[in-house]
């Protein structure tokens, strides 16, 4: 979209934006809209919503000038355990608050907070702990990766944490995390697991089928029974096969299920990554990080859960080989979906569709992953190399 035409209030070209009390204006070389991106474009913030948006040149001064910079929706990262050297299974405040500034730094402003399997304590109260905190705003939800996982696809998951799925326990967690706990990710194959599936549902919990060898049918009456997310598509699941396609064609061939994807260049081929793209849709791809503590920091040993993980040239895997993570931050996998969608007419769109719009709509978080009057005033201004210059969350800049 080129910078002609009406902004989204109503004005034409050049008509100053509507007089709001206390109101930021912003310019920028590009504005990334759902609808298109404006060459140049405004938006126009009060308190913490975006109240307008519009092409080309507005009628007053701009309070920001970014003459050089794209402003796209603030990246939303449903699938994070750490980062910044820090992690959210230690159940400590002040660890948490520093996994949410790494990613704030990087231009995430809305992060859910994901846990590993632990024993049924420990996990319990991980979950009170960071309840506290999405009811404080810091974090907008808990993901529960584990512990109801299939122990031959476990992963960088502790195999004496991995359990059975029971209603009772289920039912601890759910009290526990005061609606707090927005995914849960498990193997449907294993003993009560489609019960889980239709018990976590109906409580409002968004599930993920991950970490699983289940078949193809099993898989498909996950779906029915209401599981909607697919954990990192591809890792911890059995492949493709031409007799037993398994979960991943399951997964795939569902409208109704969100695609996670780990697109940090050692969890997918970018070929692979590509492919998903532009034929399952961005609408259904749900780009995360999967990061961990060492996302940030330097090569080394880390502590995932109860596992320690070495990370050797960016990439975290425990003494096993298994990868443990990623050291990935959300601008790495927006400049990953510009490169696998630069045969599309607006790569920038489909970035930040699967960077901030699907991820949130797949746990059903409003308000949140669009530069749209209305959403809430979380963006990211990025260069032309598409590093991280700015961030606005809540209407606020932050200090970087």
């Amino acid at each position: 979209m080129t910078g002609r035409g009406d902004p989204v209030t109503g004005q034409g070209e050049g008509a100053p934006p509507p007089s709001w009390p206390e109101s930021h204006l912003i310019t920028a070389a590009e504005v990334v809209t759902p609808d298109g991106v404006l060459r140049p474009g405004w938006l126009q913030v009060a308190g913490e919503r975006i109240i307008a948006v519009g092409p080309g040149c507005p009628g007053r001064v701009a309070d920001t000038e970014l003459p050089g910079g794209t402003v796209t929706a603030g990246f939303v990262d449903i699938h994070a355990h750490g980062g910044g050297g820090a992690s959210f299974t230690t159940g400590k405040a002040e660890d948490a608050a520093e996994v949410v500034r790494f990613h704030r730094h990087h231009g995430t402003t809305t992060l859910v907070a994901s846990l590993v399997s632990a024993e049924p304590e420990a996990l319990l109260g991980q979950v009170g702990a960071l309840a506290d905190l999405v009811q404080d705003g810091l974090l907008a939800g808990i993901h529960l990766e584990g512990p109801w996982l299939a122990p031959g696809k476990r992963g960088a998951h502790d195999a004496e944490a991995l359990r059975d799925a029971e209603p009772a326990e289920i039912a601890r967690l759910l009290r526990a995390g005061r609606g707090a706990i927005r995914m849960v990710t498990l193997a449907p194959e294993r003993t009560g697991g489609i019960a889980a599936v239709r018990q976590l549902t109906a409580e409002g919990v968004t599930v993920a089928v991950g970490h699983t060898e289940a078949d193809y049918a099993t898989t498909r009456a996950a779906i029915e029974a209401g599981a909607r997310v697919a954990t990192h598509l591809f890792n911890a699941m059995p492949p493709m096969h031409h007799r037993e396609p398994g979960p991943v064609l399951a997964l795939l061939e569902d409208p109704r299920v969100a695609l996670e994807l780990v697109a940090d260049g050692v969890h997918l081929h970018p070929a692979l990554l590509a492919r998903v793209l532009v034929s399952a849709g961005t609408d259904r791809v749900a780009l995360v990080t999967d990061a961990m503590s060492a996302a940030g920091m330097s090569d080394g040993r880390y502590a995932l859960g109860t596992l320690d993980a070495v990370v050797s040239e960016g990439v975290a895997r425990l003494p096993s080989g298994a990868i443990a993570g990623s050291t990935a931050n959300a601008a790495d996998l927006f400049g990953a979906a510009v490169e696998a969608l630069a045969e599309v007419p607006e790569p920038l769109i489909g970035a930040s569709q699967v960077t901030a719009a699907t991820p949130a709509a797949a746990l059903g978080l409003t308000g949140i992953g669009a530069l749209a009057p209305g959403h809430r005033a979380d963006l990211v201004v990025l260069s032309p190399q598409l590093s991280v210059l700015k961030v606005m969350a809540r209407g606020s800049w932050l200090h970087l």
